[in-house]
């Protein structure tokens, strides 16, 4: 099957990553946990807004701060399991252009298993039997626009129930998902 598969928030722990950058180059202490809500940062930083926190994580080092995310528990090993259960490991993500770059040199360096790979904003557009999100709109749009597929919300503090969409609280509860599911007989 053709598992469409979210990276930030699902795969990669942005939320951890950018807390970890923040707090060392502000001298704060925020937990790594202390994101509750979708577009929480500015009422968790000093930044006004998000606007303000996209321009911050835009430059580290000379990336982005998506280049410097580490990877959940259990996602890149998950990953390979489905790889090796024969199943098609599809990435679709949303990033700006300015972390293009970043994002394929991070899909390399936790080699993520992939032969495909998608940067956008509409997820629904690419086809797939499987969907995993984590994103709020994002899961709406899938259930909206591709209700004959199985489209999973990766549960997390920062998003709510989507009807339509089935939770999923680990990746080995995903792992279990995809194997009782069944191939759309639509293909």
């Amino acid at each position: 099957m053709r598992l469409g598969i979210d990276l930030d928030g699902v795969v990669a722990d942005f939320n951890a990553g950018w807390i970890s950058r923040y707090n060392t180059e502000y001298g704060a202490e925020l937990p790594s946990d202390a994101v509750k809500g979708w577009d929480a940062i500015p009422s968790l930083t000093h930044f006004e807004d998000m606007r303000a926190f996209w321009k911050w994580a835009r430059d580290h080092d000379g990336h982005s701060l998506f280049r410097h995310l580490e990877p959940y528990p259990d996602a890149v090993e998950s990953l390979w399991t489905l790889i090796k259960a024969r199943h098609q490991v599809v990435i679709i993500t949303t990033k700006p252009p300015w972390a293009i770059h970043d994002t394929f040199a991070w899909i390399a360096q936790h080699q993520i298993p992939t032969r495909e790979v998608h940067i956008l904003e509409q997820k629904w557009t690419v086809d797939c039997d499987i969907y995993l999100d984590d994103g709020p709109h994002v899961l709406k749009g899938l259930v909206a626009r591709r209700p004959e597929r199985t489209v999973c919300r990766f549960v997390r503090p920062w998003n709510e129930p989507v009807d339509g969409a089935l939770d999923v609280e680990s990746w080995p509860d995903f792992l279990n998902l995809v194997d009782r599911s069944r191939p759309s007989d639509r293909r």
